[in-house]
């Protein structure tokens, strides 16, 4: 096993997890001036490193019709993915936004057998079943859907399924996805520092030191993930997601002591056994496949 790449993953992981305290900080600052942000540095970072590096005509080759158009649709689920996830968490509900990522894999699965015709085992449905029954019993205890976590379960479950068929990797595929919201992006901005409402230099130089490290925090855990992915297997990066969500719901409830009551616990609990059902089918699968290659050899 790569070591390198363990702590790759891991720190891509822990990243993720801790990042309600990163956009906690930023709090006074709206929503949408916050993805605003993030794209804008995230774009201007992921540039200066492609010219740095001299990699700009390289980039500039593999853009075509068809590469503006699939990445134009993980720029828009990529934008909708990060503006409920920076606006849940400064509202109030990092469990629920916890509950997204622990859906999202087994809801990848199920896209997967949709639009890829990818088959399952037979146990494998079982909990996809249970993931949607625990969703289920959210909505009709409280009498409302957890729509933040199945919009983040959502978005990123299909953009993963856009990124199947794109072709660039993560450095100009994300670089491409933010310039492609660039504009826009400035734009909004401007027009907000020229109404007077920008939050860039009138909170303060810690907020602005924070809102130009969006940037950073953003674009380092997506670039250490894309090299731990070449480096160890995707079961182990498979079982390494979890880590993300497990760090933001114990944020959620231990530090910002967010509601987490009995009709919660019963909901994530179904959806952390079909988790736990699911990796553990897959795992006696492969170990039953493995047997009986050694057999046959």
């Amino acid at each position: 096993m790569d070591k390198k790449g363990l702590w790759l993953a891991f720190g891509a992981y822990f990243t993720w997890g801790l990042f309600p305290i990163y956009w906690k900080w930023l709090r006074a600052v709206p929503a949408l001036q916050l993805l605003g942000h993030r794209i804008l540095w995230s774009f201007l970072l992921l540039l200066a490193f492609i010219l740095y590096a001299r990699r700009w005509r390289e980039f500039r080759s593999l853009l075509n019709r068809r590469v503006l158009m699939i990445y134009t649709a993980a720029a828009l689920l990529i934008g909708v993915n990060w503006l409920t996830y920076v606006w849940a968490v400064n509202a109030g509900f990092i469990v629920e936004t916890s509950l997204g990522y622990f859906i999202n894999p087994l809801l990848s699965v199920a896209l997967g057998v949709l639009f890829l015709r990818e088959r399952l085992r037979l146990l494998q449905w079982i909990p996809i079943l249970m993931a949607a029954a625990g969703v289920i019993y959210l909505t009709v205890s409280y009498g409302s859907l957890p729509w933040i976590a199945l919009t983040l379960a959502f978005s990123f479950a299909i953009y993963g399924l856009v990124k199947k068929t794109a072709p660039l990797g993560a450095l100009y595929g994300l670089t491409l996805e933010t310039g492609l919201l660039f504009l826009p992006a400035a734009a909004f901005l401007a027009f907000e520092q020229a109404a007077g409402t920008g939050a860039f230099l009138r909170l303060g130089a810690l907020t602005d030191g924070l809102l130009i490290g969006a940037g950073l925090v953003t674009t380092i855990p997506l670039l250490m993930f894309a090299s731990a992915a070449q480096r160890i297997p995707l079961s182990m990066i498979g079982l390494m997601q979890y880590l993300a969500p497990t760090l933001q719901f114990s944020l959620g409830v231990l530090v910002y002591h967010e509601p987490f009551d009995q009709h919660r616990l019963i909901g994530f609990g179904i959806v952390w056994a079909a988790l736990i059902f699911f990796w553990g089918e897959g795992f006696f699968a492969g170990r039953k496949a493995a047997a009986r290659v050694a057999s046959a050899d």
